[in-house]
């Protein structure tokens, strides 16, 4: 497949712009977290951890949203769905636990944004929201509304990636105050994110027939990669593109259910990674409990 892709250029493939954009985040991440940070009212470093985990997210954007991945996003589903969970289900948590907790009391602090973070990060809304829009969004219609131009594409996948941060910050808060959760509703919380995130997985596994018009279609797919191939490279290709099939001999169903899988094993495998993390956490702080010494009796 690789020598196929290579038809529509570097451009297309490695995403130079993109590039720089993440390599511009890396360098601000830097400087506000490093020379600079006292300037922004900084007080400590990140750690050697923190600063990892941050460039880590980074590296793991580039690669799900610059690299040839994200073209082959528009070519199977199986790649979109790979992608979609990186994008949505790590890449937040490493940024968490990434960027300072200073920083984020900063922004979380402001006036305006202040309220509206109070009111989304409740348990409740938080995974309603969440599992609400990722449901909407593998809907169909909205799934090729979202594939037919260049600002509904964006748009939609960065209200996605805010409401990932906000699913994941009831228990993986940066900031200590607001990390109230007992560790029995946090792995609560994580059992009714993976019950809530199911139907949508089950409507692409369990379809007989193919719902994307932009896989299946040809006006659909070539509209479906202008959103990453240069225009002027694409008009140039597109009598010869005859539909995803050139690059894949996987039938169009198939690809669409081994997407759904793949989806909701790879969220159970993180969910599951995530619950481990908190009830370690939670057995390691019981068991540093003394018990009093009862009082001898007279």
């Amino acid at each position: 497949m690789w020598l196929e892709l290579q038809i529509f250029g570097f451009r297309a493939l490695w995403s130079p712009y993109y590039f720089l954009f993440i390599l511009g985040l890396a360098v601000l991440y830097y400087l506000i977290t490093g020379p600079f940070r006292h300037r922004f009212g900084g007080d400590e470093k990140p750690t050697d951890k923190q600063q990892f985990l941050f460039y880590l997210a980074l590296l793991l954007l580039y690669i799900v949203k610059g690299s040839p991945i994200d073209l082959l996003t528009h070519i199977t589903l199986t790649a979109h769905m790979i992608q979609m969970s990186i994008y949505l289900l790590v890449v937040p948590i490493l940024m968490l636990k990434g960027i300072p907790a200073w920083i984020w009391r900063k922004v979380i602090n402001i006036p305006v944004i202040k309220p509206i973070i109070n009111l989304l990060t409740k348990p409740l809304i938080a995974l309603l929201l969440f599992n609400g829009l990722f449901s909407l969004y593998h809907i169909p219609v909205v799934f090729n509304f979202s594939k037919s131009s260049m600002i509904a594409h964006t748009t939609i996948s960065l209200i996605l990636f805010i409401v990932a941060f906000i699913v994941w910050f009831p228990i993986i808060s940066p900031i200590k105050e607001l990390d109230k959760m007992q560790p029995l509703l946090k792995i609560g919380y994580i059992f009714a994110n993976s019950v809530l995130i199911t139907p949508a997985c089950v409507l692409i596994i369990f379809s007989s027939t193919p719902l994307y018009a932009a896989y299946t279609q040809d006006g659909s797919w070539i509209q479906a990669l202008s959103l990453c191939v240069p225009g002027d490279v694409l008009s140039g290709l597109t009598p010869t593109l005859s539909g995803p099939e050139m690059f894949t001999s996987m039938d169009v169903v198939y690809d669409q259910q081994l997407g759904g899988i793949i989806m909701k094993v790879m969220q159970e495998v993180i969910y599951g990674i995530v619950l481990g993390s908190i009830f370690f956490k939670w057995f390691s702080k019981e068991s540093q409990t003394v018990d009093p010494v009862p009082a001898t009796a007279e």
